[in-house]
């Protein structure tokens, strides 16, 4: 969104899907509260809503009380809340509601998981957007015309999408500061305690860098190959001369930092792609299977069994019953 565009901001509406996550929900209103607060003045207001009203349950158990969508008129924005589960808990009434503010011309963001809700609703073809990192793999192969970036926050025109956990708080205070001003913006960190807000080129930092540091570099590099080349894998050769590594060094980089061979790892991060398509898409067992780089159904059977314990199609039959109650 353009500065002059978020500088008329005022209500904002948010839809919060069953299991949403609490945290990134609150962050994003409790923004709004502080800059009301420190200005001594109702510059924001919200409404929280869903397709029928009453009362939503947060993934921590928490309940949000809701009005019913269609007794708010309009807002200015209207965010779709995500959290667990958001394939099984988004319903054809939340695909109408969306649609129908997006008609109306009412820009649309989400937090967390809720990208998969605008993508589901055919509102995010064409632009770039932010999901939390658990759900990127799967959405890639299930939305091919949305651009899902790594990125904390995506402003893409009319769209506002931002990932989960505290993220929402910097993705509101870039939203908000060409109407209130920086040194507001700068107040509202104070308040919560923010050495500093994140702006729109900060990434998501995948679990393994929080554990291990940005001092294995060498050991990023050739993770980010793997990941990049889960449909036709290098082999260990190709891994290590693109690493800049010999192949001793490759693997004691492994063995020393992940206690694991690299081709052990690199099956085992395919094979953990696989159960993300399992459990979040209704792509068939074989393409599956070519997706992540297994040319034979009975081989990459065989090796999903040895790492998860059962079949893939045990795996998929958990999953069909719930997902088909909220199609």
């Amino acid at each position: 969104m353009l500065p002059q565009q978020t500088a008329s901001l005022a209500h904002f509406a948010f839809m919060p899907l069953p299991n949403f996550t609490m945290i990134a929900f609150t962050s994003a209103i409790e923004v709004l509260r502080m800059a009301n607060y420190l200005s001594g003045q109702s510059l924001y207001r919200w409404s929280i809503v869903s397709p029928e009203g009453g009362p939503v349950v947060a993934s921590n158990g928490l309940s949000l009380q809701t009005e019913p969508a269609e007794l708010l008129a309009t807002a200015d924005i209207m965010f779709v809340c995500g959290g667990v589960d958001v394939q099984r808990v988004t319903t054809k009434a939340h695909v109408a509601v969306l649609r129908r503010f997006a008609r109306s011309g009412v820009a649309l963001g989400s937090l967390c998981t809720g990208a998969y809700a605008l993508a589901k609703s055919g509102l995010l073809a064409g632009y770039a957007c932010a999901l939390h990192w658990e759900n990127l793999s799967a959405l890639k192969e299930e939305f091919p015309n949305t651009q899902f970036l790594r990125e904390l926050f995506v402003f893409d025109r009319d769209r506002v999408t931002c990932t989960g956990g505290v993220a929402p708080l910097d993705m509101m205070l870039h939203l908000i500061a060409p109407r209130i001003g920086m040194a507001r913006v700068t107040q509202i960190a104070e308040q919560f305690i923010l050495e500093h807000v994140r702006d729109t080129s900060a990434q998501q930092r995948i679990p393994l860098v929080a554990r291990l540091g940005s001092a294995k570099k060498a050991l990023f590099e050739v993770i980010a190959l793997m990941e990049n080349n889960i449909e036709e894998p290098l082999s260990r050769d190709e891994l290590a001369r693109l690493g800049n590594l010999s192949q001793r060094q490759l693997q004691r980089l492994f063995q020393e930092h992940l206690g694991t061979t690299p081709t052990h790892y690199y099956v085992t991060l395919r094979l953990r792609r696989a159960r993300q398509f399992l459990l979040q898409t209704d792509m068939s067992i074989m393409d599956i299977a070519i997706a992540c780089g297994f040319h034979s159904a009975c081989h990459f059977s065989k090796s999903y069994r040895d790492a998860f314990g059962v079949a893939p199609t045990q795996e998929r039959r958990k999953q069909i019953a719930p997902l088909a109650a909220h199609a």
